[in-house]
Protein backbone atom coordinates (compact mmCIF):
# COMPACT_ATOMS: atom_id res chain seq x y z
CA UNK A 1 0.00 0.00 0.00
CA UNK A 2 1.41 3.51 -1.33
CA UNK A 3 0.57 6.36 0.77
CA UNK A 4 -0.90 8.56 -1.85
CA UNK A 5 -2.67 5.29 -3.57
CA UNK A 6 -4.79 4.14 0.23
CA UNK A 7 -5.93 0.31 -1.51
CA UNK A 8 -8.58 -1.76 0.27
CA UNK A 9 -8.71 -5.79 0.36
CA UNK A 10 -10.89 -8.15 1.59
CA UNK A 11 -9.97 -11.04 3.66
CA UNK A 12 -11.70 -13.59 1.94
CA UNK A 13 -10.42 -12.70 -1.60
CA UNK A 14 -6.98 -12.55 -0.15
CA UNK A 15 -7.17 -15.96 0.97
CA UNK A 16 -7.07 -17.02 -2.43
CA UNK A 17 -3.90 -18.23 -3.50
CA UNK A 18 -2.83 -16.17 -7.07
CA UNK A 19 -5.61 -14.00 -6.38
CA UNK A 20 -4.94 -10.16 -7.01
CA UNK A 21 -7.60 -7.44 -6.27
CA UNK A 22 -8.16 -4.08 -4.49
CA UNK A 23 -10.31 -1.08 -4.44
CA UNK A 24 -7.98 2.25 -5.11
CA UNK A 25 -9.54 4.69 -2.63
CA UNK A 26 -9.81 8.59 -2.41
CA UNK A 27 -6.51 9.71 -3.37
CA UNK A 28 -5.68 12.56 -0.85
CA UNK A 29 -4.28 15.65 -2.46
CA UNK A 30 -5.71 15.50 -6.10
CA UNK A 31 -8.18 18.06 -7.17
CA UNK A 32 -11.59 16.42 -8.56
CA UNK A 33 -13.85 19.17 -8.41
CA UNK A 34 -14.18 18.89 -12.33
CA UNK A 35 -15.77 16.50 -15.49
CA UNK A 36 -15.37 13.11 -15.26
CA UNK A 37 -12.67 12.54 -17.58
CA UNK A 38 -10.63 15.04 -16.57
CA UNK A 39 -11.02 13.82 -12.76
CA UNK A 40 -9.62 10.22 -14.24
CA UNK A 41 -6.79 11.81 -15.99
CA UNK A 42 -5.87 13.53 -12.40
CA UNK A 43 -6.25 9.90 -10.46
CA UNK A 44 -4.53 7.48 -13.57
CA UNK A 45 -1.17 7.92 -11.58
CA UNK A 46 -2.40 7.14 -9.08
CA UNK A 47 -4.16 4.39 -9.85
CA UNK A 48 -1.45 2.73 -11.39
CA UNK A 49 0.86 2.94 -8.13
CA UNK A 50 -2.18 1.50 -7.00
CA UNK A 51 -2.15 -1.41 -8.96
CA UNK A 52 1.10 -1.85 -8.68
CA UNK A 53 0.87 -2.29 -4.55
CA UNK A 54 -1.28 -5.01 -5.23
CA UNK A 55 1.08 -6.95 -7.14
CA UNK A 56 -0.31 -6.57 -10.66
CA UNK A 57 0.78 -4.72 -14.02
CA UNK A 58 -1.33 -1.59 -14.34
CA UNK A 59 -0.24 -1.78 -18.24
CA UNK A 60 -1.89 -4.99 -18.57
CA UNK A 61 -5.49 -4.38 -17.56
CA UNK A 62 -8.88 -4.11 -19.76
CA UNK A 63 -11.59 -1.85 -18.85
CA UNK A 64 -15.21 -0.99 -19.52
CA UNK A 65 -16.66 1.95 -20.76
CA UNK A 66 -19.37 2.09 -18.55
CA UNK A 67 -22.52 2.99 -19.56
CA UNK A 68 -24.81 2.11 -16.71
CA UNK A 69 -26.47 -0.90 -18.54
CA UNK A 70 -26.33 -4.74 -18.08
CA UNK A 71 -24.06 -5.67 -20.59
CA UNK A 72 -21.19 -8.20 -19.56
CA UNK A 73 -18.12 -9.37 -22.33
CA UNK A 74 -15.40 -11.74 -21.78
CA UNK A 75 -11.89 -10.44 -22.58
CA UNK A 76 -8.64 -11.61 -23.29
CA UNK A 77 -6.57 -9.12 -23.67
CA UNK A 78 -5.96 -5.34 -22.30
CA UNK A 79 -7.94 -2.53 -23.66
CA UNK A 80 -11.28 -0.32 -23.67
CA UNK A 81 -14.73 -2.44 -23.89
CA UNK A 82 -17.28 -0.29 -25.71
CA UNK A 83 -20.50 -0.41 -24.01
CA UNK A 84 -20.04 -3.09 -21.33
CA UNK A 85 -20.61 -2.32 -17.55
CA UNK A 86 -19.30 -6.14 -16.62
CA UNK A 87 -16.11 -8.05 -17.65
CA UNK A 88 -14.71 -11.80 -17.66
CA UNK A 89 -12.02 -13.44 -18.34
CA UNK A 90 -9.98 -16.75 -17.57
CA UNK A 91 -6.33 -15.55 -18.31
CA UNK A 92 -3.76 -15.31 -16.23
CA UNK A 93 -2.00 -12.16 -15.50
CA UNK A 94 -5.14 -9.78 -17.23
CA UNK A 95 -6.44 -7.28 -14.97
CA UNK A 96 -9.95 -6.35 -15.07
CA UNK A 97 -10.47 -2.92 -13.77
CA UNK A 98 -13.64 -0.52 -13.11
CA UNK A 99 -13.98 2.81 -12.08
CA UNK A 100 -16.98 3.33 -8.97
CA UNK A 101 -18.39 6.52 -6.91
CA UNK A 102 -21.76 5.25 -4.96
CA UNK A 103 -21.82 2.02 -7.86
CA UNK A 104 -20.81 -1.17 -6.55
CA UNK A 105 -18.38 -3.09 -7.48
CA UNK A 106 -18.95 -6.77 -7.82
CA UNK A 107 -16.03 -9.34 -7.28
CA UNK A 108 -16.90 -12.66 -8.68
CA UNK A 109 -14.79 -15.49 -8.61
CA UNK A 110 -14.55 -19.06 -9.56
CA UNK A 111 -11.26 -20.90 -7.75
CA UNK A 112 -12.13 -23.80 -9.00
CA UNK A 113 -11.63 -23.15 -12.78
CA UNK A 114 -9.56 -19.83 -12.13
CA UNK A 115 -11.92 -17.37 -13.63
CA UNK A 116 -13.03 -13.85 -12.78
CA UNK A 117 -15.41 -11.15 -13.31
CA UNK A 118 -15.88 -7.46 -12.52
CA UNK A 119 -19.01 -5.41 -12.38
CA UNK A 120 -20.18 -2.41 -12.27
CA UNK A 121 -23.82 -2.39 -10.94
CA UNK A 122 -25.12 1.06 -10.21
CA UNK A 123 -29.27 1.46 -10.20
CA UNK A 124 -29.44 1.01 -14.06
CA UNK A 125 -27.22 -2.10 -13.50
CA UNK A 126 -28.94 -3.22 -10.83
CA UNK A 127 -32.34 -2.72 -12.26
CA UNK A 128 -30.66 -5.16 -15.48
CA UNK A 129 -29.92 -7.38 -13.06
CA UNK A 130 -26.29 -7.60 -14.32
CA UNK A 131 -24.41 -9.91 -11.50
CA UNK A 132 -26.73 -12.41 -12.52
CA UNK A 133 -25.97 -11.72 -16.27
CA UNK A 134 -22.41 -11.99 -15.40
CA UNK A 135 -21.97 -15.49 -13.59
CA UNK A 136 -24.57 -16.75 -16.50
CA UNK A 137 -21.80 -15.60 -18.57
CA UNK A 138 -18.75 -17.32 -16.49
CA UNK A 139 -20.76 -20.62 -16.38
CA UNK A 140 -21.33 -20.73 -20.37
CA UNK A 141 -17.48 -18.96 -21.24
CA UNK A 142 -15.60 -21.27 -18.76
CA UNK A 143 -17.85 -23.86 -17.32
CA UNK A 144 -17.97 -22.31 -13.62
CA UNK A 145 -20.64 -23.31 -11.63
CA UNK A 146 -22.34 -20.52 -9.24
CA UNK A 147 -22.47 -22.88 -6.18
CA UNK A 148 -18.66 -22.67 -6.11
CA UNK A 149 -18.27 -18.80 -6.55
CA UNK A 150 -17.30 -16.71 -4.19
CA UNK A 151 -19.14 -12.61 -4.62
CA UNK A 152 -17.85 -9.70 -2.75
CA UNK A 153 -19.64 -6.36 -2.87
CA UNK A 154 -17.89 -2.83 -2.70
CA UNK A 155 -18.53 0.14 -0.85
CA UNK A 156 -21.53 1.54 -2.14
CA UNK A 157 -24.61 4.19 -1.78
CA UNK A 158 -27.32 2.78 0.26
CA UNK A 159 -30.31 3.75 2.23
CA UNK A 160 -30.84 6.40 3.55
CA UNK A 161 -28.50 8.09 1.84
CA UNK A 162 -29.48 6.45 -1.26
CA UNK A 163 -33.89 5.70 -2.42
CA UNK A 164 -32.55 2.30 -3.88
CA UNK A 165 -30.75 -0.93 -2.07
CA UNK A 166 -28.82 -1.90 -5.20
CA UNK A 167 -26.30 -3.81 -2.32
CA UNK A 168 -29.63 -5.88 -1.35
CA UNK A 169 -30.66 -6.43 -4.71
CA UNK A 170 -27.01 -7.42 -5.94
CA UNK A 171 -27.08 -9.74 -3.17
CA UNK A 172 -30.37 -11.69 -4.09
CA UNK A 173 -29.25 -11.63 -7.96
CA UNK A 174 -26.30 -13.75 -6.98
CA UNK A 175 -27.73 -16.27 -4.86
CA UNK A 176 -30.99 -15.99 -6.71
CA UNK A 177 -27.76 -17.69 -9.46
CA UNK A 178 -27.30 -20.08 -7.23
CA UNK A 179 -24.20 -18.54 -5.62
CA UNK A 180 -24.22 -19.60 -1.68
CA UNK A 181 -25.67 -17.36 0.60
CA UNK A 182 -22.33 -17.70 2.93
CA UNK A 183 -20.42 -16.94 0.01
CA UNK A 184 -21.83 -13.59 -0.76
CA UNK A 185 -19.71 -11.31 1.29
CA UNK A 186 -20.22 -7.44 1.90
CA UNK A 187 -19.54 -5.12 4.76
CA UNK A 188 -22.58 -3.04 4.87
CA UNK A 189 -20.68 0.24 3.84
CA UNK A 190 -22.08 3.55 2.35
CA UNK A 191 -19.61 5.44 0.48
CA UNK A 192 -21.36 8.42 2.09
CA UNK A 193 -20.54 7.39 5.13
CA UNK A 194 -16.68 8.45 5.21
CA UNK A 195 -15.71 11.07 2.83
CA UNK A 196 -11.82 10.76 3.82
CA UNK A 197 -11.53 7.18 2.51
CA UNK A 198 -14.69 6.85 -0.23
CA UNK A 199 -15.85 9.15 -3.37
CA UNK A 200 -19.44 9.62 -3.65
CA UNK A 201 -21.28 10.90 -6.91
CA UNK A 202 -24.58 12.09 -4.89
CA UNK A 203 -23.10 13.41 -1.57
CA UNK A 204 -20.39 15.74 -3.64
CA UNK A 205 -23.23 16.42 -6.51
CA UNK A 206 -21.27 14.99 -9.17
CA UNK A 207 -17.68 16.99 -8.71
CA UNK A 208 -16.35 13.69 -7.61
CA UNK A 209 -13.60 11.16 -8.40
CA UNK A 210 -13.37 7.83 -9.05
CA UNK A 211 -12.20 5.09 -7.20
CA UNK A 212 -10.95 2.17 -9.21
CA UNK A 213 -11.65 -1.55 -8.74
CA UNK A 214 -9.38 -4.16 -9.94
CA UNK A 215 -9.27 -8.27 -9.93
CA UNK A 216 -6.90 -10.43 -11.53
CA UNK A 217 -5.19 -14.16 -11.44
CA UNK A 218 -1.83 -12.81 -10.43
CA UNK A 219 -0.33 -16.02 -11.11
Amino acid sequence: MLPDSPVETYPELLAIRGLGHGLVLRQPGVTVCTDREASLQRLRAGFEAGVSAMGLDPARMATAEQVHGGVVVPVRDVGSNPEADGLITDVTGLALGIVVADCCAVFLVDPVRRAIGLVHSGKKGTEAAITSVAIGQMEESFGSRPDEMLVRLSPCIRPPAYEVDIAGAIRQQAIGAGVPAKSVFDDGICTTSDMDRYYSYRAEKGATGRMLAVLAWAV
